[in-house]
C-alpha cells in the first residue's frame, strides 16, 4: 500500500510576548497551528523516526522565537517561526503556520492611552435583569466575559505556605480576567447607558491604575469605587476567574526570561467571587 499524503506538527503552541519600553508595554498574543511535511516517511512505514523532529521541539522553537523576536507583528513572526524550521532541518520541505491573534487594545485613562492597561477587542456582553411582582422590581444591569490585563504592578504574596504549595511569592505578574460583573439598581440613573459606563471606566481606572496584591484585592476597591462613582447603585456582584500567564522557562536554551515571553493557560482556573454593598 502507498503512503498517499502524511504530515505533522503541533497545534495550539499558544505564547505571549511582551515588548517592555520602560513603562510602556506592548503585548502580542498567539496561538499557532505548525505543520511539517518532508521526508518523513519511514516513521509511517517502517516505525523508523531517525528524521523525526519531536513536536515538543517545534513547541520549543516557537517559545526560543519569540524571545528573539519580541516586536514582531504576527505575520513577522510565523514567518522568523518557518525560516528556523527551515534552516535548522533538511528533511524538513515544507511549513505550514496559522496564527490566530488574540488582540490587545491599549485602555486610555483619563483620555491618556495607559502603558500597562488593556482590554482585549471584541468584548463582552451587556447584560441587562429584571426581578419583577405585583409589589415593585429589582432591576439589575452589567457585562458578561469582558476581558482585560495589565501587565505589570500585580502581584501575590504572602498566602498559606504549606506541604501542598509549590507556587512562589511574586511582586511583579501579569494580572488578566474575564469578569462577569452585575450591579443593582437602588434608583433609576438619568442614562442607564451613559451609568453604565462610568461605572466599567470606574472599573478599569481602579484596576490599570492601583498594584493589585491579588484578584481579591483589586475586585473589593473597583467595588468601592463604582459605588461612589454612581450614587444609584446599591450594590456590585463580581465573577472574575484569574487567566494565567506563566513565564516560559527558556534556560535550557541560553536564553533569559526577563518577563517577556509568557504561556497563556485557561484551564484549571482561580475563580475569585464577591459582592460589595453599601453599609447603613
Amino acid at each position: 500500500m502507498a503512503l498517499t499524503a502524511s504530515r505533522y506538527g503541533k497545534e495550539r503552541v499558544r505564547v505571549l510576548r511582551l515588548a517592555r519600553d520602560g513603562d510602556h508595554h506592548t503585548p502580542r498574543e498567539v496561538t499557532l497551528s505548525v505543520m511539517l511535511t518532508g521526508r518523513f516517511e519511514a516513521a509511517w512505514t517502517g516505525g523508523d523516526n531517525r528524521a523525526s523532529i519531536a513536536t515538543d521541539s517545534i513547541r520549543n522553537i516557537v517559545n526560543v522565537t519569540a524571545a528573539r523576536n519580541l516586536a514582531l507583528d504576527a505575520e513577522g513572526f510565523v514567518a522568523a517561526v518557518a525560516r528556523v524550521l527551515l534552516e535548522t532541518y533538511p528533511q524538513v520541505e515544507t511549513v505550514a503556520i496559522e496564527a490566530e491573534e488574540v488582540r490587545w487594545l491599549r485602555h486610555a485613562i483619563a483620555d491618556a492611552p495607559h502603558g500597562h492597561t488593556f482590554t482585549r477587542d471584541g468584548n463582552g456582553a451587556g447584560f441587562a435583569g429584571l426581578t419583577a411582582d405585583r409589589s415593585g422590581s429589582t432591576l439589575r444591569s452589567g457585562l458578561r466575559g469582558y476581558t482585560f490585563m495589565k501587565t505589570t504592578q500585580s502581584g501575590w504574596t504572602g498566602f498559606v505556605a504549606d506541604q501542598y504549595r509549590t507556587l512562589a511569592d511574586t511582586t511583579d505578574r501579569i494580572a488578566a480576567t474575564s469578569m462577569d460583573a452585575t450591579w443593582t439598581w437602588d434608583s433609576a440613573p438619568q442614562d442607564h447607558g451613559a451609568a453604565n459606563a462610568r461605572i466599567l471606566a470606574t472599573l478599569l481606572t481602579v484596576f490599570g491604575t492601583t498594584y493589585s496584591r491579588g484578584i481579591q484585592d483589586s475586585m473589593y476597591r473597583m467595588g468601592e469605587a463604582a459605588l461612589a462613582a454612581v450614587p444609584e447603585l446599591a450594590e456590585i456582584g463580581f465573577v472574575m476567574p484569574n487567566k494565567h500567564y506563566l513565564p516560559i522557562d527558556l534556560a535550557p536554551f541560553g536564553l533569559d526570561n526577563p518577563g517577556t515571553v509568557f504561556l497563556p493557560t485557561d484551564e484549571p482556573y482561580g475563580r475569585i467571587e464577591a459582592t460589595i454593598g453599601r453599609t447603613g
